[in-house]
């Protein structure tokens, strides 16, 4: 039984993913890669997100590469981000549970905390947990850094998200997992996880 949500923010929560792929294009307009488009970059997407980086450019990142692209995206991205607004239906679902719920993101704290508060939903949350370190790899030591400050029974709890990440990060704290497509991930490899997948963020609180 549920007792607890940890909802993850971006492409779950936040619909940003305009965002997250403008950003990227901007920060490789310099390597003249083709833009991507929404579709292209879910082809793409990875994390950590150095390795998606890779990707894109064929090769390993060189010594200080990684930090210049993830300042360059960050830029743009908060700039861009400005524009995006809640999923479709994420307010009726914060507003419909009736247990405890707590946000999770790999999103750096500093700009996290301001943007949740500015759509009037940060009481809806017991706890919001951004990033306070390096930006860009993996969500699981961050999922149990929130849990146990949360002091909540991870069998109680479950995880929506929208990637192949928040399935990994929700199996190694040892919670339960629902996966949304309105983010940065095809379907295919949401279902590929073996976790229960939505197109809706009210079909994922029904698994609640």
């Amino acid at each position: 039984m549920t007792k607890h949500i940890v909802w993850d923010w971006n492409g779950t929560l936040f619909h940003d993913i305009d965002a997250v792929v403008g950003a990227t294009n901007e920060v490789f307009q310099a390597y003249r890669l083709p833009a991507l488009d929404a579709d292209g970059f879910r082809a793409l997407y990875t994390r950590p997100i150095w390795l998606l980086y890779e990707r894109m450019l064929g090769r390993p990142l060189e010594e200080g590469e990684w930090q210049r692209l993830d300042d360059g995206f960050h830029e743009s991205y908060f700039r861009l981000s400005g524009a995006c607004g809640l999923a479709v239906g994420a307010l009726a679902s914060l507003e419909g549970w009736t247990g405890t719920q707590s946000l999770c993101s790999m999103a750096p704290h500093i700009h996290l905390v301001p943007t949740v508060r500015s759509f009037g939903i940060e009481g809806h949350f017991s706890r919001v947990d951004g990033l306070t370190g390096t930006t860009g790899g993996e969500k699981a030591e961050h999922l149990v850094k929130h849990v146990t400050a949360l002091g909540v029974d991870p069998s109680d709890v479950l995880v929506i998200g929208d990637s192949v990440d928040d399935a990994q990060a929700a199996a190694h704290v040892g919670a339960r997992a629902v996966l949304y497509t309105g983010g940065m991930t095809p379907r295919g490899q949401l279902e590929s996880t073996g976790h229960p997948v939505v197109d809706t963020l009210a079909e994922a609180l029904a698994y609640a």
